[in-house]
């Protein structure tokens, strides 16, 4: 899979919004790629939410296909590559846990596939540009019922594209050291997919959507963890029987390897290629710890060879850009692009 070695995603335009014209329309343009395109990206990933291609089932929206084509043509006309990632999935969310029925209904389960197989019919012919990646996120923490509804999807996509690039993550919301739930396939096409967002109680720091939401915490990188007795009552109040921080516990780059090394190790063991399809620092964090984690994040991907694609270009409390589409921050920029 080459050129995929520096990327951003495009979240909230496709996915994870009201999925209405009038947004969609204006989200994302054509300048946005040829923004991201100078900047020396190679690759964006574009997240997209199944109801923007399927109203009732097994019936595809040919608008909803019409965006996707849009930004593939964009794509291709600045030498960019693709990556589609199915964020929201029949009877999938990973917003919602146990709620889901993905992995339980076969009803389900022969949507996905469905959805996949016609998403493999109309971009066969875009192969080299354009990846499929089968799922964003697996909340449950064990892999079998995934490794049982992943392999469907793959043998599906691959009677009608067997050259196809797969990208492939696992659970506990793609993390790094579960990796090894995931079965591994004799195809050196599929290539495994983990997201970073460690420390998690740096890069979501005062999270509104996370326990962290009303901590009042600023916490710096590199640094001790700030207020452990805060963040462990927040631990505990979302998880009881969760474990909590040590008070003397150090945010630094050796603390950052550590989460890393997991991931590399599997690669290294099962003769595997990495790619690392979401990483980012929210901006609630002060600007300076955000770089100084990005550098040390992306410093280690490339040293082990692994591709990656920040989050997220615009938006969604990790945004590269300001309400006038100028970077948040020069350094930023080039750090994610180097």
């Amino acid at each position: 899979m080459e050129n995929y070695r520096a990327g951003v995603n495009i979240g909230g335009w496709l996915s994870q919004c009201v999925l209405a014209k009038e947004h969609m329309e204006s989200f994302i343009t054509e300048p946005d790629i040829d923004r991201i395109a100078s900047w020396g990206m190679d690759h964006v990933r574009l997240p997209f939410d199944c109801p923007l291609l399927e109203g009732e089932p097994f019936e595809y929206i040919e608008s909803g296909f019409e965006y996707i084509d849009r930004l593939i043509g964009w794509c291709k006309a600045r030498s960019l590559n693709a990556v589609l990632d199915m964020h929201m999935a029949p009877g999938y969310d990973f917003n919602k846990g146990s709620d889901n029925t993905l992995l339980t209904d076969p009803e389900m389960q022969k949507l996905f596939v469905s959805l996949w197989r016609e998403i493999a019919k109309r971009y066969k012919s875009e192969r080299g540009n354009v990846v499929f990646e089968l799922i964003n996120e697996i909340v449950n923490p064990l892999g079998d019922a995934w490794n049982k509804v992943a392999r469907m999807a793959v043998e599906g996509i691959r009677e009608i594209d067997p050259g196809r690039y797969l990208l492939l993550g696992g659970p506990n919301y793609n993390a790094a050291d579960k990796l090894d739930t995931l079965e591994i396939y004799d195809d050196e096409r599929i290539i495994y997919n983990f997201h970073f967002y460690e420390p998690f109680f740096f890069t979501h720091q005062r999270a509104r959507w996370t326990y962290l939401r009303n901590t009042g915490v600023h916490q710096p990188y590199p640094g001790a963890v700030v207020s452990p007795e805060v963040i462990n009552k927040a631990i505990l109040s979302d998880n009881p029987d969760a474990g909590t921080l040590p008070e003397d516990l150090v945010f630094d780059r050796s603390f950052v390897e550590k989460k890393l090394a997991p991931a590399f190790e599997f690669a290294r063991r099962n003769g595997k290629r990495l790619y690392c399809g979401e990483y980012g620092a929210i901006e609630l964090a002060d600007m300076q710890s955000r770089l100084n984690w990005l550098e040390d994040v992306t410093s280690l991907l490339n040293q082990h060879g692994v591709g990656k694609a920040y989050w997220t270009y615009k938006s969604m409390s990790y945004s590269t850009i300001d309400q006038n589409g100028v970077p948040v921050s020069e350094r930023l920029v080039k750090i994610i692009a180097g």
